[in-house]
């Protein structure tokens, strides 16, 4: 139990998460400000388009005019003027280019006026995410203490000690993904609060995490009438976060569990292909139907329930977040194939150079 002691006792991210949350708010404004500048360009250019066909129109008209001339004394008591064309299509263009100009200007500035309340909104929400995440954390940290101390009463080995084990775990990946939120609202997801940015995770089984998580999901599958199997083939080590690598088989396997129904299987596997250590989440479900595969991993994305009795149902932020730490470690998850028979989910992370 020594690295759920570790996930848990990361209390301390505070200090990492917040200047972390300082880098991503320049970033914002680093966003919207470019943002605002692209809008203005666009109005720019569009007015610029436009002045440019009425600087051609009106050069055809003058040219059209000084080509046919109209002679003095044509029609009685009339006065003519005659300007030079020279200096008049200078004028007209020398107007054009300051048009262009104010039309920026002013392109910029209402850009700028739009953009903000979007910046707001951004900086609120992230704010909310911060404060929700640093709020949970210590509720965490308290329940695991207390669990540790009830460990220390429970005789190892017993069936209370397992229990309280297992208990310890789901702890930890509950703080995991409170972390992992609060990573993902800082714009930097997959990696440990604190740790350095060029920091790479030790090298870490494969099989023995996923293994883990298929357990910490027998009761609960158990409950809903679904068998969950796993197994293991090859030696693959990665270099991933431990924690960050248990947090995306179990929303994997969550995922499965939530559609698959009563009398169905999951099964986790683990093997060796090329220079990839591969998880596979397969279920006996009815398949990923209503929506592109290759969106259930945004965030939130939206499905007609299975035979309309369950309504629309969610695949949620949890695959968003394997995606998430898929990329960051520089591994990859798809949809491997899906169907009435069920859906198999592969998760690719590139094996650790031992």
């Amino acid at each position: 139990m020594t690295s759920s002691s570790s996930g848990i006792g990361s209390s301390g991210i505070g200090s990492g998460s917040l200047d972390t949350g300082s880098g991503s708010e320049d970033a914002d404004r680093d966003t919207l400000r470019r943002a605002s500048l692209k809008v203005a360009l666009r109005i720019s250019a569009g007015v610029a388009v436009l002045v440019l066909v009425l600087l051609a129109a009106a050069t055809a008209f003058l040219m059209n005019k000084l080509a046919h001339p109209t002679p003095p004394g044509s029609t009685a008591g009339k006065a003519y003027t005659y300007l030079d064309s020279k200096d008049l299509i200078e004028g007209m263009i020398l107007a054009g280019l300051a048009g262009i100009v104010l039309a920026g200007v002013v392109g910029w500035i209402s850009a700028r006026s739009a953009i903000r309340p979007l910046g707001d909104a951004l900086a609120r929400q992230r704010r909310f995410v911060q404060d929700a995440s640093h709020e949970l954390r210590t509720p965490l940290a308290i329940l695991d203490t207390r669990i540790q101390l009830a460990q220390r009463k429970a005789e190892p080995g017993s069936e209370p000690a397992q229990a309280l084990a297992k208990i310890r775990e789901d702890t930890a990946t509950l703080t995991g993904i409170v972390n992992e939120l609060l990573l993902a609202a800082t714009g930097s997801p997959g990696r440990s609060p604190g740790a350095p940015a060029d920091a790479v995770p030790e090298p870490v089984d494969v099989a023995a995490v996923a293994r883990s998580a298929a357990e910490s999901l027998q009761d609960l599958a158990r409950q809903q009438g679904v068998q969950v199997d796993f197994s293991g083939a090859g030696a693959a080590r990665a270099s991933v976060d431990q924690g960050s690598l248990r947090r995306a088989v179990l929303a994997l396997a969550d995922n499965a569990l939530a559609h698959t129904p009563a009398g169905g299987s999951i099964t986790i596997s683990t093997s060796v292909e090329g220079s990839r250590a591969v998880v596979l989440v397969a279920d006996t479900g009815s398949g990923i139907t209503g929506v592109d595969p290759d969106r259930i991993f945004d965030r939130f994305v939206r499905a007609p329930g299975v035979n309309g009795s369950r309504g629309r149902r969610s695949f949620g932020i949890g695959l968003a977040l394997v995606r998430d730490i898929a990329t960051a470690a520089g591994g990859t998850v798809d949809v491997l194939r899906t169907g009435p028979a069920g859906t198999t989910m592969r998760l690719a992370l590139p094996l650790a150079r031992e």
